[in-house]
């Protein structure tokens, strides 16, 4: 490469400063350049510490004509709004999940990107991780053959705020997204989703009109059924597995461990384990900045794209829908952009 793309990133909460740090010294195809928070002395000091520049305005970022791109990892609500900002100055963006709480400004946001001539991706950090992707390599090369069965869990230590959950968009659309991303890009795509869901490790939880733990059913257009397993309470750590079963042979993916040794006593073996994400996706994380930064400096598409996130938005629709419903749904595709249309058939 002979430049890094010039970024700035907007949000410094947790994820914001997880980012923020990676691009500062884990990402080779990126030089972080400004910080910005509404939280004033927040961004003063992350600026100070990161050494770049710092301010409270998103405008200091899109009126910066030097900056190429932006990280956007604000509250999910303002997603949308700084998507179309960022793509009207002509900036290139990436995006945390979900890209809006609801669907009108989601489309908006795509519909910008598209037509501002600029890159957006979303992130799905999964589609990153050394692990999955070399399943998926081998998947298409023919090694696994026909998929027969998809299986998939995504369970946390513990559950998030009260606060948090309240302000979410529900447990599927900040939850599950992330298995409706993996299933489509690990198998294919999806023709009829069918949930259950409860409340069961909070009365606050399901006093404030959500669930902690599903179990969703998919059909996927060649067949294949997945099984999705979602908890916000596991207790003893963070789980993030899947296995696929195909004609030929099986893949899992399962590395939930900081060292790789076993403590033995007599009758029993301790391991470690991983608490939550950030722990389990290092790598992922550093790696979907770095491919981003990559896209940008050499004008090539990004890996996952604005209509992978509104397909995996109809999806989370569509389990609320049969959650509520207490019935499957099926879904129709077409053809939006540089990806499949998802809308809900009844």
């Amino acid at each position: 490469m002979t430049r890094r793309a010039r970024l700035g990133l907007a949000g410094l909460g947790r994820m914001g400063l997880y980012h923020a740090s990676n691009l500062a010294v884990r990402c080779s195809s990126a030089e972080l350049v400004r910080v910005v928070d509404i939280d004033e002395a927040l961004a003063k000091k992350v600026g100070i510490d990161l050494g770049v520049d710092w301010s409270d305005s998103f405008g200091d970022i899109v009126d910066d004509e030097s900056i190429d791109a932006v990280v956007i990892v604000v509250p999910t609500p303002f997603h949308a709004e700084l998507i179309e900002r960022a793509a009207a100055a002509g900036k290139h963006i990436f995006c945390e999940k979900p890209i809006s709480l609801e669907w009108e400004p989601s489309v908006r946001a795509v519909e910008a990107a598209r037509s501002g001539g600029v890159k957006l991706q979303i992130g799905f950090h999964r589609r990153f991780d050394p692990d999955w992707r070399a399943a998926v390599e081998r998947i298409e090369a023919g090694q696994l053959g026909e998929v027969y069965l998809f299986r998939t869990s995504l369970r946390d230590m513990r559950s998030p705020s009260i606060e948090y959950i309240k302000s979410s968009g529900g447990f599927f659309i900040d939850v599950t997204v992330h298995d409706f991303d993996t299933a489509r890009w690990m198998v294919g795509e999806i023709d009829e989703v069918w949930s259950q869901g409860a409340a069961l490790t909070d009365p606050a939880i399901g006093d404030a009109g959500d669930i902690d733990t599903a179990l969703v059913v998919v059909k996927f257009a060649s067949g294949a059924l997945g099984v999705i397993d979602n908890t916000r309470s596991a207790g003893y750590g963070y789980e993030c597995s899947t296995e696929i079963v195909g004609s030929k042979a099986s893949v899992r993916i399962d590395n939930h461990r900081r060292a790789h040794l076993q403590w033995l006593t007599p009758g029993a073996a301790c391991v470690d384990w991983v608490k939550d994400f950030t722990e389990r996706y290092p790598e992922a994380y550093r790696a979907e900045l770095d491919s981003f930064a990559r896209a940008v400096v050499e004008d090539r598409p990004v890996q996952v794209t604005g209509e992978d996130a509104l397909a995996a938005y109809v999806l989370c629709e569509a389990a609320d829908i049969s959650l509520r419903e207490h019935r499957p749904v099926r879904l129709k595709r077409g053809v939006e952009g540089d990806g499949a249309l998802y809308e809900i058939a009844g």
